[in-house]
């Protein structure tokens, strides 16, 4: 891999995940693993009334990429909804493919990614965070109307 795959602001962001921890009697807690690296991603998150994050905790076993993911996720996540964690996650999906030209909106961080849009096998590792997120957040909001 080369070193601008691995840069400066990726490895300081791996270094410094915010949330990294479980949580106790979360409302959902979701596991996501890469097939292609063996990255995992473990998301446990609850909701408020409104059905926003309220509280987070991580468990990330992964790359340096799949680390900076989920650390530009907990930085952010707290306050979004299910449209907006899957917008974000369709988004960087999107960016990573090449199908969109820059990152989703209010997500500017997820530039940091752009050299390994030609690193086919990185993606799933920077998707494992926002996948799990994102069910995670269905399953919660879904438990909390009793839709399940």
């Amino acid at each position: 891999m080369s070193e601008q795959l691995y840069n400066t602001r990726i490895l300081r962001l791996a270094a410094s995940i915010p949330h990294e921890r479980r949580l106790d009697a979360a409302q959902a807690s979701v596991r996501k693993v890469s097939p292609i690296c063996g990255s995992r991603v473990t998301i446990d998150l609850d909701m408020d009334a409104d059905g926003r994050v309220a509280r987070i905790g991580q468990e990330v076993r992964a790359c340096a990429l799949g680390q900076a993911s989920a650390a530009i996720l907990g930085r952010g996540v707290i306050g979004c909804d299910i449209a907006a964690l899957r917008a974000a996650r369709d988004g960087l999906r999107a960016f990573l493919s090449g199908a969109a030209g820059a990152p989703p909106a209010g997500w500017d961080d997820f530039d940091i990614f752009a050299p390994a849009r030609a690193h086919k096998a990185r993606h799933a590792s920077i998707l494992l965070a926002w996948d799990a997120a994102a069910e995670a957040a269905a399953e919660a909001t879904a438990a909390e109307t009793g839709a399940i």
